[in-house]
């Protein structure tokens, strides 16, 4: 099972957002308890005030700086670019998945682990 599989099972118990194209996921500087995990559809993640941006698409997490850091900010913007389904992921809910799933982590850490490789690329060029 890949990490959008997982996502997908845990969607039938879970919470599930959709947003329409240009629909604010959230802004920066909101509180966040969840991260958050493209079911269907893309989203831009931006920030620096929109300098810098990336597209998350299907299978990848995006929010989870919120999880884990002292005082649960977000520190960008995500739009839906597309018409999305959102998986909303709490710590607890996030947990179960890794301990239901250890290769959804694994998979998880490969997306992010891309997603810096891409982002430092840019910074080069």
């Amino acid at each position: 099972m890949n990490a959008l599989d997982t996502m997908r099972a845990l969607a039938n118990e879970g919470d599930v957002s959709s947003f329409g194209p240009g629909e604010i996921v959230f802004s920066s500087g909101d509180s966040g308890d969840c991260m958050y995990g493209v079911l269907d559809g893309t989203v831009q993640l931006s920030w620096n005030n929109g300098a810098s941006q990336e597209v998350i698409k299907a299978g990848d997490v995006f929010g989870a700086g919120a999880l884990v850091t002292a005082d649960h900010r977000r520190y960008g913007e995500a739009k839906a670019l597309t018409h999305c389904r959102i998986l909303l992921m709490n710590r607890e809910k996030f947990l179960f998945a890794v301990q239901e799933s250890p290769m959804f982590a694994v998979e998880l850490l490969g997306s992010i682990d891309e997603r810096l490789r891409q982002l430092k690329d840019c910074l080069k060029g």
